[in-house]
């Protein structure tokens, strides 16, 4: 029989009407509030014990003022761009008075700094990058002949001056459009189209930027290319055995672009040099690419990391100064690992070019270093290939122990402001002295036992229980309910990486992730690689080695602790801002109390944010600069 509110009053039961009652009034309190998201714990690389909220004092009676240091460099402020040309983001990016927002049935602490920032001044402003833009520096450098000047050389402290937008900046073509064609406004340097014009590497038309996918050394193409060097050695099986590749002096990269078709993961890499922006073109196509150049240090990469480096005419003396540019390749590619030289010295006959030739021979031979294929192209390009050697049996039977061998290690491979060395790395091997092999094919090496884990029984287990995690998190949280959308994301940071599981739960879809191992904790970016999965070293108390305007989302996991005791957040945040493009996200977790030191200074910069179950903050990144 149905129960109805009128029979239960005419019968005097009240309890029961009572009981009724407060069910709805319980229902009505469920529904009105957000679902509570569960509470993720890492593994023992990232978890961190949750704090409560420290009591928070008023706002302080003065206003913070962030000087513009003389490091910094002095330009006109640039104008916003107009309405018009930003019609899309600006339905995305709500105002919302720049209010920390409620989110996650959480009462959150409402604290207004009132910040005062200022502009980066001076010519380069738009592209400044604190690190490799330090001009003072730079001028009394001793020498410059081994490209000391492209490298890193930060001030101190470092600059809190926020870097203006292109006039008529606009949000960027999303992938996979975005390969092809990109708006000439947002990278506005038309010297590479004149400086490259006859070899099809990009192209102005109208309001855009469009690249061809030729180069240098592409003439009938980069497809063809690839499937050339293929064709010359099967073996390289791109996407399956060679799934990780660095390209050194990439131009605009299109090598690494086209290689994702075939499940490639290619890191670029040029310096910042005369041609202007090679890799703010990479970037802003949605293409992996990194500032670095081989000059007196390591690249900031783990030894035995790559199983492909490809140079196609990289400008690159590979025999200057000992030979140790070829030897600090030799360092970050995996035994067994494969070199592509596309160079002249390799088809040209000409005395310069043959005698290139027989300097690489020699040097190549002495590193026990195998030709394992040499060929020409149609086109007239040649390639050869050589192989690093997968045992010592070679090192072994050397007559001349010329390059020696390195000296073993103390255990620290983190390869941070390190010197080169003119030496051959020592093959690696795990902690029972056994060579360590290959990685299993793609895209089982995602997910199977990483060589260079620990053999310990527990390191295994929390490697898996990390990844199982990971996956849990991005698909149940990350990409269901914080907000994002998801579909404006291409180039996304991982700020600590840890095992790389972030970036594994995303491989299959359209993102890439660069994951970074933060030079002061612990050293997990050999397993990073080992996935098939790309990263590189970094301290955060420094500026990142990108343009401004290059990611569409960072992500730290409990970074913000293991910072505060080094360097100020707001330095941290200040970096974000300058990396991070309009309309990008920042998502970070960690404990309430770290988020509500960094909340405020986000909301100085006009960055809206969201707090999820007190320990997801969500910001997005607006188009405000100051006047």
């Amino acid at each position: 029989m149905a129960i109805s509110v009128p029979n239960l009053i005419k019968e005097r039961k009240f309890p029961f009407i009572f009981a009724l009652f407060l069910l709805i009034l319980a229902t009505i309190f469920l529904y009105a509030n957000e679902i509570h998201l569960p509470y993720f714990p890492l593994s023992d690389l990232q978890r961190q014990t949750a704090h409560p909220p420290p009591s928070v004092s008023p706002p302080p009676a003065n206003p913070i003022h962030v000087p513009i240091t003389n490091d910094s460099p002095k330009a006109t402020s640039i104008p916003s761009p107009t309405a018009s040309s930003n019609k899309d983001i600006k339905q995305d990016i709500t105002d919302r008075n720049y209010r920390w927002t409620r989110a996650g049935g959480t009462a959150l602490i409402d604290v207004d700094l009132n910040i005062t920032w200022g502009l980066c001044r001076g010519p380069a402003a738009v592209d400044y990058i604190p690190c490799l833009d330090n001009f003072k520096a730079i001028k009394e450098l001793k020498s410059r002949r081994h490209m000391e000047h492209r490298e890193r050389h930060c001030p101190k402290p470092s600059p809190s001056c926020l870097v203006p937008l292109p006039k008529g900046y606009k949000i960027r073509i999303r992938w996979p459009k975005s390969r092809d064609m990109i708006w000439y406004d947002n990278v506005p340097h038309p010297k590479l189209v004149e400086y490259k014009k006859n070899q099809n590497w990009v192209r102005k038309d109208g309001d855009h930027f469009v690249f061809p996918g030729g180069g240098t050394q592409f003439k009938d193409g980069v497809s063809d290319y690839i499937e050339f060097i293929e064709a010359v050695l099967p073996t390289i099986e791109w996407g399956r055995r060679t799934r990780v590749v660095l390209d050194v002096g990439c131009g605009v990269a299109s090598f690494g672009g086209y290689l994702m078709d075939r499940y490639v993961l290619t890191m670029s890499f040029a310096p910042k040099d005369e041609h202007e922006a090679q890799i703010q073109f990479a970037l802003e196509r949605g293409i992996p690419a990194t500032l670095s150049v081989i000059g007196t240090q390591q690249l900031t990469y783990p030894d035995n990391a790559y199983d492909l480096i490809h140079c196609a005419r990289c400008r690159v003396h590979w025999d200057a100064d000992g030979g140790k540019p070829l030897m600090e390749l030799n360092r970050i590619l995996r035994p067994g690992g494969f070199f592509v030289w596309s160079a002249t010295p390799v088809y040209r006959k000409d005395e310069r070019d043959r005698n290139v030739w027989n300097s690489m021979v020699a040097l190549t031979q002495s590193m026990c270093w195998k030709v394992v294929a040499k060929a020409l192209h149609p086109s007239g390009v040649g390639v050869v290939i050589y192989e690093k050697p997968a045992s010592n049996s070679c090192y072994k039977k050397r007559q001349e122990k010329n390059p020696p061998m390195c000296d073993q290690k103390d255990g620290k491979n983190v390869s941070w402001y390190t010197p080169l060395n003119r030496c051959l790395a020592r093959l690696p091997v795990d902690n029972t002295g056994k060579l360590m092999s290959w990685p299993t094919q793609w895209p089982d090496r995602l997910t199977s036992k990483p060589p260079s884990l620990s053999t310990e029984p527990v390191s295994e287990e929390v490697y898996n229980e990390d990844t199982r995690q990971w996956a849990a998190l991005v698909s149940d949280v990350y990409l269901e309910m914080l907000g994002i959308k998801w579909s404006t994301v291409r180039n996304i940071m991982d700020m600590n990486a840890g095992y790389g599981g972030f970036a594994a739960a995303l491989v299959d879809l359209p993102y890439w992730v660069m994951n970074v191992i933060p030079i002061d904790g612990k050293d997990t970016l050999p397993i990073i690689f080992d996935r098939g999965l790309i990263g590189i070293y970094h301290d955060w108390c420094e500026s990142f080695n990108t343009y401004p305007r290059t990611y569409d989302m960072l992500h730290a996991s409990f970074l913000l602790k293991m910072l505060s005791e080094r360097c100020e957040i707001m330095t941290v945040a200040v970096e974000m801002d300058r990396i991070l493009r309009p309309g990008g996200y920042i998502l970070i977790q960690d404990t309430l109390g770290m988020i509500n030191k960094l909340n405020p200074i986000l909301r100085s910069l006009h960055w809206s944010t969201n707090l999820y179950q007190d320990q997801f903050l969500v910001g997005t990144k607006g188009f405000w600069r100051p006047s």
